[in-house]
């Protein structure tokens, strides 16, 4: 691998170790919020079954988790291609995870699940990996 392989996997790399921690922290928050409930009859009723409302933020961080630890595998199974067609097909396939967990970013930020320090910082992170796998991809495609 060169030297530019290199330092892409590290970025990789250390934005897939924050997605697993960001899920790890998301999905011990959503297990330690208490769903807000009435008295009913001397009762408790949720407002949302607590199974229900760990599903959204488990899910959504599930995807997340995936799609952004994706970016690296594919990164890595690019720089180990065994044909140009290969790299390229693997460097596109890298680009589209990325854009993807910028979705799932923007998703989880959108419905309360990321404050905005969390999200400003882990999608600046994404969104430079974006740049730089767009900026391979299209030097790929002009040779």
């Amino acid at each position: 691998m060169s030297e530019i392989s290199d330092a892409i996997q590290d970025k990789c790399l250390a934005f897939g170790d924050r997605i697993i921690k960001l899920n790890d922290y998301l999905l011990k928050e959503a297990a330690n919020a208490k769903p807000t409930y009435k008295i009913v009859k001397g009762k408790r009723v949720y407002d949302k079954p607590v199974p229900v409302y760990l599903q959204s933020v488990s899910n959504l961080s599930n995807q997340l988790l995936r799609a952004g630890t994706s970016i690296g595998a594919n990164n890595a199974e690019a720089c180990n291609a065994i044909s140009k067609a290969d790299f390229k097909s693997k460097s596109f396939i890298a680009l589209k995870e990325a854009r993807e967990s910028l979705y799932w970013i923007d998703l989880l930020h959108r419905n309360g699940y990321l404050d905005e320090k969390q999200y400003t910082s882990i999608h600046d992170d994404c969104e430079e990996l974006v740049k730089i796998l767009v900026h391979r991809c299209k030097k790929i495609t002009e040779q």
